[in-house]
């Protein structure tokens, strides 16, 4: 396994090279005009993002070079896919991918086997919640999902976890340029949404248990991006009551989590 060795499938990672992002662009604009040497030195230069990604999982049992392996086929789907047109870094576009890919491997190659009932309780309930987003234009509640199974809620729970690693939202997966990439900064990647709808309804539950004003504040602060000063400006109350508050919302979101 050997989470820190220095060789891994043949390649020194001490002396993986870095692309910068002047570089990269040039190279994704190259890779645009057909050329494969760009291509090569763009997977080349992303395999210490790799080796980023893969180490985290080092305590599963497996043999880094196999994790490096899989991750490294999310790492070129990720280079084939990528937009330059977005504003988005190719490390924050590439992460979920190259997780999402070792994640794969993970489960189809765990010994621990779940029963058969248990997965197709749990891709009958990933069926289900996809008709009923469809049918009501919103996600469904467990609570729905499971009427529509005939089954108790805690079972689509159970089939659910059943068929996924656990993993925090505010575990970090990455360091880019100092600026950490959290598992929660890819909750609305498309790759990996199946993995976290449980999650996604889990915490749209617990919001619900808030006060219509810590659901604003928290509104305001994560998905706006508002500071606290500019929050108790905009409804009239101290940067202190905001903190406060803040504080005390995100305690009872920890509890119902």
């Amino acid at each position: 396994m050997l989470a820190n060795k220095v060789e891994i499938c043949g390649v020194d990672t001490a002396k993986l090279p870095v692309l910068n992002n002047a570089r990269m662009r040039n190279l994704f604009e190259a890779m645009g005009r057909g050329e494969e040497c760009a291509r090569e030195e763009l997977i080349g230069g992303n395999l210490r993002l790799v080796l980023s990604v893969v180490q985290r999982f080092h305590n599963r049992g497996e043999y880094m070079d196999d994790l490096f392996q899989i991750g490294c086929i999310g790492l070129i789907k990720a280079i084939d896919n990528f937009d330059l047109s977005q504003n988005v870094k190719f490390s924050t576009y590439a992460v979920p991918m190259i997780i999402g890919e070792v994640r794969r491997y993970l489960r189809d190659n765990n010994p621990i086997r779940v029963s058969r009932s248990l997965r197709d309780t749990a891709y009958k309930a990933l069926q289900v919640r996809d008709s009923l987003v469809n049918e009501l234009s919103r996600e469904p509640t467990l609570d729905e999902v499971a009427k529509q199974l005939q089954v108790s809620r805690e079972e689509v729970v159970f089939a659910m976890d059943a068929i996924q690693g656990p993993i925090s939202l505010f575990e970090p997966i990455y360091h880019d340029e100092n600026d950490p990439i959290f598992v929660m900064d890819q909750v609305k990647d498309e790759e990996n949404e199946e993995n976290k709808w449980l999650e996604s309804i889990t915490v749209r539950e617990a919001m619900d248990k808030l006060t219509d004003r810590e659901k604003l504040i928290l509104d305001m602060r994560f998905f706006e991006g508002k500071t606290q000063m500019e929050v108790a400006e905009e409804i009239s109350i101290s940067q202190a009551q905001v903190s406060r508050l803040e504080k005390a919302a995100l305690n009872r979101l920890r509890k119902y989590v």
